[in-house]
């Protein structure tokens, strides 16, 4: 298979669909991890982009994550190689200026959670399962796994599947909060495609910076929040979509965004 069919890209509407397509499993390569970053750095300039949504190919797996092959003779080169990889791809994806969807499909596994993990909604299949096994065949997750599941879940639920190896089911995902939403198996595209679509009746520029306050709550002070609220919210009259939005209220009629 080419490298460029890696990520199959379909832009629908104000909506990118990212397909991972590297069967049997979509497990990750340095190459693949470098087209998806790409793609983030590319969507991040298409201001008729609002919404991404990344899926699996096929009805199994989401993604699998690395192939373990990759560090079977134990190569640090190697290691540094995909760390910086990942790092990249999923820290893009994370920075995506707009609304970030998994729709996971099947198995997540590794570095197929932590790329769902990197994003800011997650739709799980009834019969899909979640895990970071890393620890069982002597690495760890370095792709923001250990950061952005404790960050969703809390410090015990990670550590239980971090450290004890625990696999979770959708169902079990939902109650623990890693994901936000079971579908029917089968259902988790259009699901995540409807939320997808939702964003488009939100100003762009308002989510772009809505986006950045809730993740600016990870690593800064409360206060700090605050004040990046107020600072923020005067910067949207810089826009032409605050006074669209504003007057289109008034106007009762719905709001023709530029994403300017």
């Amino acid at each position: 298979m080419s490298d460029n069919n890696a990520i199959l890209v379909d832009i629908d509407g104000h909506v990118a669909v990212l397909t991972m397509n590297n069967p049997p499993a979509n497990t990750w390569t340095a190459e693949s991890l470098v087209q998806l970053r790409k793609i983030i750095e590319i969507l991040n300039k298409d201001k008729h982009v609002y919404a991404l949504v990344i899926t699996g190919q096929g009805e199994k797996f989401f993604s699998a994550g690395a192939d373990l092959k990759l560090f079977a003779d134990g190569d640090k080169a190697v290691a540094v190689e995909m760390a910086q990889c990942f790092g990249m791809a999923f820290e893009t994806l994370s920075a995506f200026r707009g609304v970030s969807i998994a729709s996971i499909n099947g198995f997540a596994m590794g570095g197929g959670l932590e790329v769902a993990l990197a994003c800011d909604i997650r739709v799980a299949e009834a019969h899909a399962e979640m895990a970071l096994p890393e620890a069982k065949v002597g690495l760890l997750p370095c792709a923001g796994g250990t950061q952005n599941l404790t960050w969703l879940v809390g410090e015990g639920w990670a550590k239980r599947m971090i450290l004890c190896g625990d696999r979770v089911s959708a169902s079990q995902g939902l109650e623990i909060g890693l994901v936000e939403e079971v579908v029917a198996s089968g259902q988790g595209l259009e699901s995540a495609m409807k939320l997808a679509n939702s964003v488009a009746n939100q100003s762009p520029s308002s989510v772009a910076a809505c986006k950045k306050l809730i993740q600016n709550c990870r690593t800064a002070p409360l206060q700090h929040g605050l004040m990046k609220e107020r600072e923020l919210f005067v910067q949207l009259f810089d826009t032409e979509d605050q006074a669209e939005g504003v007057k289109a209220f008034l106007d009762k009629r719905p709001p023709q965004w530029k994403n300017k």
